[in-house]
């Protein structure tokens, strides 16, 4: 009986994504009502028993793909991958409003590319300060802090060593969990209540994930916005930080 369920599981393994997702979904908003009366988002909750499940299937299965290394849950590597993600972004755009996003103009164009450099340069500081002192190294982790998405991106071209892009991926979420749960109990005091603002956060922030569950738990018309600049960001911190940021740090160490 068992073997006939994993074989059915894992013969529609995204199928068998989907309902596993949904059930923790279902679980940590659950857990977010009854535990911090929706204080703290069911989204942050669920992205955080993600990550705890995916380095327990990690272990479990001595694979390097999480849980997806688990025969019938494989289907999460597909749901989760880069096709679904981006089809997600996407998708999240159309609930923009073109005037809103036209008002926001040059506020968050500024928002976008300081953000990308602050982030940079306070990752790259910490990796000054745990000793690494070439310019990959403090590059890679540098632009792992604006997001876990440029790091890999940023190492992978400038020829980094795996443990520094793993660094990378690190900090990006740390940073991403960080703008989730924070972002709710600070948005009363940054005037994080409109679209103009939301873009400009997003900007600033740019963690995709982070800021799109941090905005869900805020006010869920506020998301498209900030998921928004913050797709942007991604974009912008590829370009910048294995080229023009990288030569930089380069020039200063050397």
């Amino acid at each position: 009986m068992i073997d006939l369920l994993n074989d059915v599981l894992a013969s529609n393994g995204l199928v068998t994504a989907f309902a596993v997702v949904g059930a923790l979904a279902w679980f940590s908003y659950l857990l977010s009502d009854k535990l911090s009366a929706g204080r703290l988002h069911g989204s942050a909750i669920a992205i955080t028993l993600g990550l705890i499940l995916a380095y327990a299937g990690g272990v479990y299965t001595g694979g390097d793909r999480g849980i997806a290394d688990i025969e019938w849950l494989a289907g999460i590597g597909l749901m989760g991958g880069g096709m679904l993600r981006d089809f997600a972004i996407v998708a999240t755009a159309f609930g923009v409003n073109l005037n809103e996003l036209k008002r926001a103009g040059v506020r968050g164009a500024v928002a976008v590319v300081a953000g990308v450099v602050v982030s940079f340069v306070a990752g790259a500081v910490l990796a000054v300060l745990f000793g690494y002192d070439d310019a990959v190294s403090i590059t890679t982790i540098g632009a792992g802090a604006a997001t876990y998405i440029v790091g890999p991106v940023t190492g992978s071209a400038l020829g980094a060593d795996s443990d520094v892009i793993a660094l990378s991926i690190a900090a990006g979420l740390v940073k991403s969990i960080l703008v989730m749960t924070m972002t709710p109990l600070v948005a009363g005091k940054i005037g994080l209540d409109n679209p103009q603002s939301a873009l400009v956060f997003g900007g600033l922030m740019g963690t995709t994930s982070g800021v799109a569950a941090g905005l869900a738990a805020t006010d869920p018309k506020l998301v498209p916005y900030g998921a928004m600049t913050a797709t942007f960001y991604t974009g912008v911190g590829c370009l910048l930080a294995p080229s023009v940021l990288f030569f930089i740090v380069r020039a200063i160490v050397a």
